[in-house]
This record gives C-alpha cells, sequence and structure tokens, in this order.
C-alpha cells in the first residue's frame, strides 16, 4: 500500500473513473488498487458526509458511444456524474476496436477515439467538479511543430479540451513538452516512466554490470537526447547517439526518409547497450540502430520505447532477436499490446496501472503529487538495491512506492 501520509485531505469530490472503450484493461487495474487501498486506509474523516461514497466496490461509471449504421456516434453517461471528480482516460492508438459503417468493419483511428473523448465529454455537460483527463499518448504528438503550410493538430486538441472545461491533462512522455506552451493556464502533466523501466530492465536482468565500463545509453536521434541523459545519469554510465541523415527532397509515409543513422560517442565495444526513445512505430529506426551498435561490436542491445506501436508487425523484431542483434525490447502498458506479443522471449512489459492509480488517489485529496513527479530517490533505491543483491524485490519499500 503506498504511502498515505499526504492524504489527509478531504477530497475534490466523489472519485469516478471513466475508461473509454480503448482503455478499459488499464482502467479496471487501476480500479482494483484504489478500491483496495481505500478499503484498507484508516481515514479519521471517513464518517464525515464529505466522504460519502469514499470507501466503495468500484469507482468506474459506466458510459458508451454506441454507433448508428452511417458511422456516427454519441456519447451517453449511464449514471449521474454530478459533483464528481472525474478522470477520464482514453487510449488514442488502440488499433483493436472495429464499428460497423454501411455494414463494413472499419477500424478506430486516433481521430475516432479522440472523437469519442469529445462526446463524452460533452455528455458530462460541465456536471462534475473537476475533469481531469488521462490521455498516456497524447493525440497529434507527433504533429507539435509547422514545417512550411502544416496544421498544428496537437495545439489545436488540448486548446479544443480546455475550451470543452478540461480542468487537467495528464500524459506520458509527450513527443515534445514544448507543445503545452499552447495551453499556458491549464494543468498539464507529463510525466517520464524512467522509474518503470529501470525496474523492469533488473527484475529481468540478472546480470547488468551497472557502471560506465560495462554500459551505455544509446540516443537513438537528437530528439530522444533528454531522456537518455536523465536514464544515463541515474546508472551513472555514458551517454552516445545517433543522429539521422534525411533526404529532404523525398516525402514518404507522412516524413523524410532516412538515409543513414551516424553515431556520435565513445566505443561501445563489449558494452550492454541501452536505447531509449518514446516510440516503437514500425521499429525501423531503432533496429537500425541496433544493428550498427551491433557491428561496433556491443555485447548486448536492450531496446525501450514508452509505445510500443509495432505498426508493421513483430517478425522483424522476431528476425533480429534470432540474429542476436537485440536482447530485449521493453514497452509500457500505457496503450494498446497485442496479445502475441506476451509470447515473445525478446519482450517486457512495464506496468504502470499502479502509479496512475496512485495519482488519481493523490489528486482526488488535492494532494500534492511533486514527490510522485520527481522519482529520483525511488530509482536510486532500486539500483543500489539492484548493485547489493543482484535483483530487485517486488516489495521493496522504496520512499513513497510507486511500482
Amino acid at each position: 500500500m503506498p504511502d498515505t501520509s499526504n492524504l489527509i485531505n478531504l477530497p475534490v469530490g466523489k472519485l469516478g473513473i471513466i475508461p473509454l472503450e480503448s482503455s478499459t484493461v488499464i482502467g479496471e487495474k487501476i480500479d482494483k488498487y484504489i478500491v483496495r487501498w481505500r478499503k484498507e486506509r484508516h481515514n479519521e474523516h471517513k464518517d464525515n458526509l464529505t466522504f460519502t461514497g469514499y470507501d466503495k466496490d468500484s469507482y468506474i461509471l459506466e458510459a458508451s458511444c454506441p454507433r448508428f449504421g452511417s458511422g456516427e456516434a454519441k456519447g451517453m453517461l449511464k449514471e449521474s456524474v454530478r459533483g464528481t471528480d472525474l478522470y477520464l482516460l482514453v487510449d488514442v492508438i488502440n488499433h483493436s476496436i472495429e464499428y460497423s459503417i454501411c455494414g463494413i468493419k472499419n477500424k478506430m483511428s486516433p481521430d475516432d477515439h479522440y472523437s469519442d473523448l469529445k462526446r463524452i465529454i460533452a455528455a458530462i455537460g460541465s456536471k462534475a467538479t473537476k475533469l481531469t483527463v488521462i490521455m498516456p499518448f497524447l493525440y497529434e504528438s507527433r504533429q507539435h511543430k509547422r514545417s512550411g503550410r502544416e496544421s498544428l493538430d496537437c495545439a489545436v486538441a488540448l486548446q479544443e479540451l480546455v475550451a470543452m472545461g478540461v480542468d487537467n491533462i495528464i500524459t506520458f512522455d509527450a513527443h515534445d513538452p514544448r507543445v503545452v506552451n499552447a495551453i499556458p493556464c491549464c494543468g498539464f502533466e507529463n510525466i517520464m516512466p524512467t522509474y518503470q523501466f529501470i525496474k523492469t530492465l533488473l527484475s529481468t536482468t540478472p546480470d547488468l554490470d551497472l557502471d560506465k565500463e560495462h554500459i551505455m545509453v544509446i540516443s537513438p536521434d537528437e530528439g530522444a537526447m533528454n531522456r537518455a541523459i536523465y536514464f544515463a545519469n541515474h546508472l551513472g554510465v555514458d551517454v552516445g547517439m545517433f543522429y539521422k541523415r534525411r533526404d529532404y527532397t523525398t516525402i514518404v509515409n507522412g516524413k523524410n526518409p532516412i538515409i543513414a543513422h551516424e553515431f556520435l560517442g565513445d566505443s561501445v565495444e563489449g558494452k550492454d547497450v541501452i536505447i531509449i526513445d518514446d516510440i516503437i512505430a514500425s521499429g525501423e529506426s531503432m533496429l537500425d540502430v541496433a544493428k550498427q551498435l551491433k557491428e561496433r561490436k556491443a555485447r548486448r542491445v536492450y531496446c525501450l520505447a514508452t509505445f510500443g506501436l509495432f505498426t508493421t508487425g513483430l517478425e522483424i523484431f522476431d528476425e533480429y532477436h534470432q540474429k542476436g542483434i537485440i536482447e530485449k525490447v521493453i514497452t509500457t502498458n500505457l496503450t494498446y499490446q497485442r496479445p502475441d506479443l506476451f509470447e515473445k522471449p525478446w519482450y517486457e512489459s512495464a506496468d504502470l496501472s499502479k502509479y496512475i492509480a496512485i495519482l488519481i488517489d493523490h489528486l482526488n485529496h488535492n494532494a500534492s503529487i511533486s514527490s510522485l513527479l520527481d522519482q529520483s530517490e525511488r530509482i536510486q533505491a532500486r539500483i543500489q538495491e539492484y548493485k547489493r543483491t543482484g535483483t530487485i524485490t517486488p516489495n521493496y519499500k522504496a520512499p513513497e512506492l510507486t511500482d
């Protein structure tokens, strides 16, 4: 059970969680954590009228977005949300959901998921006390800047949500965190899953030597350099970087194709290397970097990414693992994970459901989340435990446990 020393304030309102269809799996896990904690929690104010509904069997409120045969839809709430502190969860890149349009099955796109989110917000109709949207993969975050005559889709979407009455937006590892400048007066939290990455890596790899002679962290491009530096600083190791040489005279699938990856950094010979990025889409870029690192005589290659989309399938990862080019791939459960992913010997999942549950629990109490956002102490506690014992224990009592 997490530390409850900050949870002495009265709740902002009755807690309500609405996971859209795209987020039902992680939403149910989050709900179970909060239900258990609140049943076990001793709070002297529990008999206070303000705490009515504090201890429940579930905080999930029923909502849906049924569709007409034409493909149009509407947002529906199955119960009242008046006076509720609401948290909406949506996975805009869950490609597993289908709907029928004129008798033809159509997979939901990010645009469809985002539209359903707005439909539920419209159905809420400003009746909630506070409204927080938890959108792990920020909608249109890859279209965050303008190059020529282009739309700024991410900024427009953020402004649209704020205009509809959203009080806070929580996302993870935004492609460019500066997009918050589009809504400077609204709550916006961009959270990095570094602790969960390190915990998963250490718990599944018993023979890592955590020093600069044996490990190096690699940024696959200049955009990922900050997260690579942060990760490397915690491990106390060096950083290397690849930069992409692109053909700016051609556009393929909406972007300029990569001609080559050029490496900047010290020798990786004999070292385990950790490539860290925000997204594995097709995986082409990360796998090319892994191949070049192996050509430079790296020992083992670990690929870490917050969002594993695997847009062109898993076969190429199977091939690279069989050839010894990649040792392991770690992504989070913040977005849809195809079932066959868990059958792969090279794959590990970093679970963030407990961490999100703790964030919701604190925010519902109007408690500070600063200590939850800065996980430096917890990361270092895990690293020191690993150095002492060669592993980490599931129940290790790090400060303000958030694993």
